[in-house]
């Protein structure tokens, strides 16, 4: 996992499960550590991006409370941007 700082807040640049961990709950955990990190750092939201062909992962962000706010192309890439207000 990859935790940043950028001039759009708290950002997931990457998270990543090895595949036999898949669906044991690791990912969730992942996440919610860097939930906690954001709030600890003074943030109220964060944020991070994928490519809209990752539907799996797509499916567990909207799961965790993510919603979908931005669509950007990089690099020949198709990004979904999504965000999580942190309450």
């Amino acid at each position: 996992m990859v935790l940043a700082v950028t001039s759009e807040g708290f950002l997931i640049d990457n998270v990543a499960v090895h595949p036999a961990r898949r669906g044991t709950g690791f990912g969730r955990a992942l996440l919610e550590f860097a939930e906690a990190e954001a709030r600890r750092s003074g943030f109220d939201s964060i944020y991070l991006f994928t490519h809209e062909k990752m539907t799996e992962n797509l499916a567990l962000y909207s799961r965790m409370g993510y919603v979908e706010y931005d669509r950007r192309s990089k690099l020949n890439f198709s990004l979904v941007y999504m965000r999580k207000l942190l309450s």
